[in-house]
């Protein structure tokens, strides 16, 4: 049986009932999912999906990541709520692809992961796959997993083993009527200038996702903690000197202004720090941030394409005397500290989040 995989926290679970359902049946993966979005949330996906099926001793196969393709599938549609008309042509799509992939393998029956998944309707599924066996010559198996507690023994099942338990769907319409109506921002979709991994960003739980990998292999013992903190993420920021000259800039995490743009001047420098007479603003060139961080960048050019680590930047807050309640002052690195007028825009949002952290167990 071929079996649609669409994340690991429905897989795990469904592929071990399908396991006691069928026990001599082979079981073969096949993660094809083009409407998950961004691309790094797809491969974030993938990983703890791979992690999964090697686990419990099933081949994965990965599908193509045809976004484009999904999009034009379900185009006019973009608006539909969850379970609606857009929902509808995604399954087609997924399942019509597992339809073929199957017949290419020779496989005779297929089902998807999709029937556990507390989010999905059971039975618009089934009408997919009523649609799917009278184009392909094959049976669409369409198990009812979720009765009798099952939802519940699947989330005690993936938090026992530390899945990866993603917040949305995965689609980009669906994101953004969860964020609005939890009035968040999709932070997800943004990405720094700078090549920096943002605090609980997709690219930092995939690096987390990445050493749990690690600690398994190396039969290692640990847990993942979930820690509610104060997220930050700079949307945009420069500064001007005089009112027409921006300079190279690099603006440190949590640098907070009230009204987002702000002019004043540097009014004092002292042991290489340059104070401005707005927005408790403080300035320090790249200099002062070599010696303080023992780096060596020559220019903040060179630090906009090599950024220190978010950890780095909180310890620099620190080694300035700042208390050890989360510090909003705005911290501008510069090339060189100049006692001269500037307009500084920075555009930015705090907001409370949540992310896994791993602890190794001695």
């Amino acid at each position: 049986m071929l079996v649609h995989i669409c994340c690991s926290v429905d897989s795990h679970f469904f592929l071990q009932k399908l396991q006691l359902l069928y026990p001599k049946k082979e079981l073969i993966g096949f993660f094809y999912d083009p409407n998950i979005h961004p691309y790094s949330e797809y491969k974030l996906r993938l990983l703890d999906v791979q992690r999964s099926c090697d686990k419990l001793g099933i081949r994965l196969i990965e599908g193509e990541y045809d976004y484009e393709g999904w999009l034009e599938a379900i185009k006019g549609f973009e608006d539909e709520p969850e379970k609606g008309k857009r929902c509808s042509l995604c399954f087609d799509n997924r399942l019509e692809t597992t339809a073929k992939k199957a017949v290419e393998l020779g496989i005779k029956e297929i089902t998807t992961t999709l029937l556990t998944s507390p989010k999905k309707s059971i039975e618009q599924l089934r009408q997919n796959a009523l649609h799917v066996e009278q184009i392909y010559a094959l049976h669409v198996d369409t198990p009812d997993f979720r009765i009798d507690g099952g939802t519940q023994e699947q989330f005690s099942m993936a938090k026992k083993d530390m899945l990866y338990h993603q917040n949305y769907c995965g689609c980009i319409f669906a994101l953004q009527k969860q964020r609005d109506s939890q009035d968040r921002i999709q932070d997800e979709l943004m990405s720094p200038i700078t090549a920096q991994v943002l605090p609980s960003s997709i690219e930092d739980r995939i690096e987390l996702y990445e050493n749990v990998i690690k600690c398994e292999k190396k039969e290692e013992k640990f847990k993942l903690k979930r820690e509610k903190f104060l997220n930050y993420r700079l949307l945009s920021g420069f500064v001007r000197r005089g009112k027409k000259e921006i300079i190279p800039s690099y603006i440190l995490f949590y640098s907070t202004i009230k009204r987002e743009f702000t002019r004043g001047k540097i009014e004092l420098i002292e042991d290489d720090i340059g104070y401005f007479n707005r927005e408790e603003i403080l300035f320090m060139d790249i200099q002062k941030l070599n010696k303080l961080t023992k780096n060596r960048f020559k220019s903040v050019s060179e630090l906009l394409k090599k950024p220190l680590h978010v950890e780095d930047e909180l310890t620099l807050r620190n080694s300035l005397g700042y208390s050890s309640m989360i510090s909003l002052n705005p911290i501008i690195i510069v090339d060189k500290l100049a006692q001269e007028k500037y307009e500084i825009s920075i555009k930015s949002k705090t907001y409370i989040d949540v992310r896994e952290i791993l602890v190794k167990i001695r």
